[in-house]
């Protein structure tokens, strides 16, 4: 005994320390949180500038593979780490002159969404046909995210990158929340099909029920997509205009650019009156009206004749009726307000931006801010309100759908311009306090597919660049460089038909909502009968 006792001793000796061992175990825990992580990022890679759309197939296959079979804990941290990867690069702009603080407690916030959808689809990744449940969960999610809080911050949501992409036309058929569902839907079936691939050549068992979900989780989308083509169009319905942007530019990029509002109004005066001697000598059409960008004139025309003097001056020289993005305050509200300026009567129109910006436009918690940083507040002295109508300005006989900035990111503030009857939207916009940013190509991607999902023109005049004239189907047949003066003159389609997107309204989201919840319940009593079970 004695001796086998020092032989085990003198053997234990000799194996090699478990230290190195189990900090390799460790490191290997942590390969999951990284490639969550890295995942976003790619899904993040997959938006605009760049047209790598299909790039958010591969993302979201990772991040069911990540995913897939974990508990709901484990899930809340790794889709915390995929909306980090995915929403810090992406949302980064917001931080340009202003600094990393908002920015970073942005995304803090944007990500905790994220979060909630990895543990949803890590519940239902249990359950036959896992992707369809777990598409549903993100669209869930983004529905939440455009909603709350502060009434929701809609950006970067998935059918905002795919303005390139083959799954386009489904905007038609139901607005970004289909859009964006058949692309984690053909993504997760993208990740099961090569799992169950892999299964089987392992185990030579073809689990055939599981691979036909599969692959009609990828197919359905696909060809759903590619029956949608016949309701993307470009053909007029209602006649044709012909439509000028405006892009005056400004000064100086960033938030000083506010500093200099008489110079800015001055600008888009000028480059108008640049385009009306163009057309008097024959180089360019005559347009039947002219599109301004939000904040052309940041000076109250209202309560300033000066500055109602340089826009009339502009009207007449053009000829044509004007939309000017204009600053006024009324009754004691300071409004962001579209004018409808005629050359003769003057000022006869007017929208109020109805989904103001959180931080931008007003200032959410105020009191509590300005004990934390008393900067924030002297930057936003006072709160814009709200406008509570939609906007459409007949422009000599076209009816035109004002969406200002931020708007765009909200379904139900484009949809409710075609619903009030609409032939064409604008989307006047400045974009001079984000600089050379991607914010500006991320709106403009965001445009292309509200072109499609409503079938009609978009025009997009920016201060600073890029304004662009987009046809119905998502096309881009005219745009201008950033931090340029330009002007941009086109005869477009009127349309006045209705998509199915448009019909519809958010009865798909609901659905989609529904099928959601349907899942997690399904998850969730699951999970529940599996631990009676065990403690029988």
């Amino acid at each position: 005994m004695t001796v086998t006792a020092t032989s085990v001793d003198e053997s234990d000796q000799l194996k090699p320390p478990t230290a190195p061992a189990s900090r390799g175990a460790r490191l290997l825990r942590l390969v999951p949180a990284a490639v969550a992580a890295l995942s976003g990022v790619l899904l993040y890679v997959s938006f605009p500038p760049r047209t790598l759309w299909w790039l958010a197939l591969p993302a979201f296959a990772v991040f069911g593979w990540v995913l897939r079979g974990r508990g709901w804990k484990a899930g809340l941290g790794l889709g915390y780490l995929f909306g980090l990867g995915f929403l810090l690069p992406l949302l980064v702009w917001t931080g340009v002159e202003v600094g990393p603080g908002p920015w970073l407690a942005l995304v803090v916030i944007e990500a905790v969404f994220v979060a909630l959808v990895g543990a949803g689809v890590a519940a239902v990744s249990k359950l036959p046909g896992w992707p369809v449940w777990a598409a549903a969960v993100w669209i869930a999610s983004e529905a939440a995210r455009a909603r709350v809080p502060f009434h929701g911050f809609p950006w970067g949501k998935i059918a905002f990158g795919q303005a390139d992409g083959v799954f386009l036309p489904l905007a038609a058929v139901g607005g970004t929340p289909v859009l964006g569902f058949a692309v984690a839907l053909c993504g997760f079936g993208l990740y099961e099909i090569v799992r169950l691939a892999v299964a089987a050549r392992r185990t030579r068992v073809v689990r055939r029920s599981a691979a036909a979900v599969a692959l009609l989780s990828v197919a359905v989308p696909v060809l759903g997509a590619v029956a949608a083509r016949p309701l993307v169009s470009d053909k007029a319905e209602d006649g044709t205009t012909t439509v000028a942007v405006i892009q005056g530019n400004v000064p100086r990029a960033g938030l000083e650019f506010n500093t200099q509002r008489r110079a800015v109004l001055d600008y888009h005066a000028r480059e108008t009156e640049r385009l009306a001697a163009e057309v008097k000598a024959g180089k360019v059409a005559k347009p039947d009206f002219v599109l301004w960008p939000e904040n052309s004139s940041d000076i109250d025309p209202f309560a300033n004749p000066d500055a109602a003097a340089v826009i009339d001056k502009a009207a007449r020289a053009i000829g044509v009726p004007i939309s000017v993005g204009g600053v006024v305050e009324r009754d004691g509200r300071l409004l962001n307000e579209q004018i409808l300026w005629d050359p003769v009567k003057g000022p006869v129109d007017r929208y109020d931006k109805r989904q103001i910006q959180p931080f931008g436009e007003y200032l959410p918690l105020r009191s509590l801010i300005g004990a934390i940083n008393e900067n924030w507040t002297s930057m936003i002295r006072q709160d814009f309100s709200r406008g509570s109508e939609p906007g459409v300005f007949d422009m000599d006989g076209a009816k035109v759908g004002l969406v200002t900035c931020y708007e765009a990111a909200f379904d139900w503030a484009v949809r409710s311009e075609v619903t009030d009857g609409a032939q064409m939207i604008s989307v006047p916009s400045n974009n001079a306090t984000f600089d050379r940013s991607e914010m500006t190509y991320q709106q403009l991607a965001m445009s292309r597919v509200r072109a499609v999902e409503h079938s009609r023109t978009v025009a997009v005049p920016v201060t600073s660049g890029v304004s662009a004239i987009i046809m119905p189907d998502g096309r881009i047949t005219q745009k201008t460089g950033m931090f340029v003066a330009d002007s941009l003159v086109q005869k477009i389609p009127l349309r006045s038909s209705q998509t199915p997107a448009t019909r519809l309204g958010t009865l798909p989201e609901i659905a989609l909502v529904l099928v959601a919840a349907g899942g997690l319940g399904w998850a969730i009593g699951a999970g529940m009968r599996r631990r009676r079970a065990g403690d029988v």
